[in-house]
């Protein structure tokens, strides 16, 4: 081999070594760089997994919240239109009581009044029926009063004593309303025991 051959002999053969170290580095680095990729790839899918799940706990909740929301909406609701069947039921009892009862709850009522003098107003229906000792009741309840003769058929039930300008509405459904709340407590204790 003359030394021109062995000079490149040499030369392709550090240039082989040279090449297939540097493929190396490059397989370690692109390896490396792999392994990196991998690693924040996984790191990004945990992420995103967790956030999901974090989301997922989230719109649970929310929806528990608003079923639990909507349950008791329901039941506010019926309990409130069973108060108010409650309600009417006991102002049409009362609307529908004998004379005798009748007359006894309007002295239960009159007696309850601050102001103890002026005319009671009915309707039709009691004109017809009141009793012949009504104002002698009326003024055993503490009300000095007359009995006006003109029906006053705004009243479906109970009285108006009327002094001057001044009303004192005792119809049972003025009553029961300006009451209500209290009648309310009432009749939830009563449908709704525990």
């Amino acid at each position: 081999m003359s030394s021109g051959e062995k000079i490149l002999s040499v030369i392709k053969e550090d240039s082989e070594q040279a090449i297939a170290q540097l493929q190396a580095e490059t397989e370690k680095k692109c390896q490396s760089t792999m392994a990196k990729a991998q690693a924040k790839a996984q790191e990004i899918s945990e992420n995103a997994r967790l956030k999901k799940q974090e989301q997922t706990a989230r719109l649970q909740k929310t929806y528990q919240s608003r079923r639990e929301l909507e349950k008791r909406n329901i039941i506010l609701r019926a309990k409130r239109a069973a108060i108010d069947e409650a309600v009417t039921s006991v102002l049409d009892y009362m609307n529908h009581l004998d004379s005798k009862a009748y007359f006894t709850l309007i002295y239960r009522l009159a007696a309850t009044l601050d102001t103890k003098e002026g005319v009671v107003l009915l309707n039709a229906r009691d004109l017809k029926r009141v009793p012949a000792d009504f104002l002698a009741q009326m003024k055993k309840s503490g009300i000095a009063a007359t009995l006006s003769q003109t029906p006053d058929n705004s009243i479906e039930s109970g009285f108006i004593l009327k002094n001057g300008d001044i009303e004192e509405n005792m119809s049972f459904a003025a009553v029961i309303a300006a009451r209500r709340e209290a009648v309310e407590d009432v009749i939830n204790r009563e449908l709704f025991k525990d």
